[in-house]
């Protein structure tokens, strides 16, 4: 299955990423068929092939929820952000058991 997903590329403390397509079964820093574009978190700057990324989704290809969420906020998809953190088993243990004051 292919999917749309960051690849970390840069050095060591200089985080750079490339948004590329992917299989999903491939490592994080393994091979691509297309690169579809870039964000430097250091610079705040993004480049985004729109076109490209929306031919990609029209033929079904999944996006990570990072992937998701970056699109999302540079509106090149619409949608919500999808929470990208899970709630731990004993944290939602406490609030289920907790008594309502």
């Amino acid at each position: 299955m292919l999917k749309i997903r960051f690849q970390r590329i840069g050095k060591k403390n200089m985080p750079y990423f490339r948004l590329v397509l992917t299989e999903s079964k491939n490592p994080p820093r393994g091979k691509f068929q297309e690169v579809l574009g870039s964000y430097d978190p250091r610079k705040k700057t993004s480049t985004i092939k729109k076109e490209r990324v929306l031919h990609w989704i029209s033929k079904g290809v999944q996006l990570s929820d990072t992937a998701n969420n970056f699109l999302v906020k540079n509106q090149v998809v619409k949608g919500k952000k999808i929470a990208k953190h899970k709630v731990s088993k004993k944290a939602e243990e406490k609030t289920e058991t907790a008594p309502a004051a």
